[in-house]
């Protein structure tokens, strides 16, 4: 059987790009380019918490290092290296090659080599936590305290289908195997817009990726920026997995679900032909779903212009009672 530091060199230990220290020291090195300021965030992914048991492991790999890559999407960095800590209750290395072969494919797609890391045994399940580090030029990194009464709001991609699918392998809804089948890629293999998080630099005033819902992740905007806003329901953009469902069921899955990891952002509205520009770049489509407000709170509304009622919450690991 191998032993840690043997797993480590077989699974994790690849050269790095030049310029950077990676594995195999007590440390990573990477250098900052000139006037630019360094992005980092770290997410944690527990067994039974995040995923389930029987997630294929390289769509976990994959997903590791997706949810992060979403947080430099959302704040215009690019991806310069990350760290990977995992605890394992067992040694299967069949597993192991396969997780750190969905690892570093995502990390050579978006140039995020992994320098570093640790591992270790676990009493009972799996942890995961990875910490990404990206570069962004001075003053220009898109935030949530940017946006202003008047500007669009924008959301990358499609809704939805990821709550269905979780809700689906929880338990929470009768099993579906049609449903499960075209819903669960969009669970287990998210793509982080870090392309059109770069092109809407200098374009939208205030971004965030959705990862608890949409209507949590846009409230965090609006809190940190002082505004307001209105959705347009009718005008979201959901997965064509969700026609057919019932009501509470879709706007449960299209306003509060999360693990989408795509962008919600704001823009003024005469930039709307540089934002189609910047989706176009990117090859990513994005939807105007709102505008922002300068009173406070969040308004819903249909297609007659109704305000919703009992708007669904998002994800909270610690619920107020």
């Amino acid at each position: 059987m191998a032993s840690e530091f043997e797993l480590i060199a077989r699974y994790f230990n690849r050269a790095a790009p030049q310029g950077l220290l990676g594995v195999g020291d007590d440390c990573a090195l990477f250098p900052a380019p000139a006037g630019e300021e360094v992005a980092t965030s770290i997410d944690l992914l527990l067994e039974g918490r995040h995923f389930f048991s029987d997630v294929d492991p390289r769509a976990l790999g994959h997903k590791s290092l997706a949810v992060n890559l979403s947080d430099l999407a959302a704040m215009g960095a690019r991806p310069i290296g990350c760290v990977l800590g995992l605890a394992l209750p067992r040694l299967d290395e069949a597993w192991l090659a396969a997780f750190a072969q969905g690892f570093h494919d995502l990390a050579a797609a978006h140039g995020c080599p992994l320098i570093g890391g640790d591992t270790t045994r676990s009493a009972h399940d799996i942890a995961i936590s990875v910490t990404v580090f990206g570069s962004v030029p001075a003053a220009t990194a898109l935030r949530r305290a940017g946006a202003r009464a008047g500007d669009d709001i924008w959301v990358s991609g499609e809704l939805g289908a990821a709550d269905i699918a979780y809700r689906l392998l929880d338990g929470q809804h009768p099993a579906d195997p049609p449903l499960l089948a075209a819903t669960r890629a969009a669970l287990e293999w998210p793509e982080p817009q870090v392309a059109l998080g770069l092109a809407l630099r200098g374009i939208a005033h205030a971004a965030i990726d959705i990862s608890d819902g949409l209507l949590q992740d846009l409230g965090h905007i609006l809190a940190a920026s002082g505004v307001g806003a209105c959705l347009w329901y009718a005008s979201l953009p959901a997965a064509a997995a969700l026609d057919g469902l019932a009501e509470p069921r879709r706007r449960q899955a299209l306003l509060g679900g999360g693990d989408v990891y795509q962008l919600c952002f704001t823009a003024p509205a005469a930039r709307r032909a540089d934002v189609a520009q910047a989706a176009r770049q990117a090859g990513v489509r994005v939807t105007r779903v709102g505008e922002i407000t300068a009173g406070p709170g969040l308004a819903v509304r249909d297609a007659e212009g109704r305000p919703l009622a009992g708007l669904p919450r998002g994800f909270d690991h610690f619920p107020a009672a």
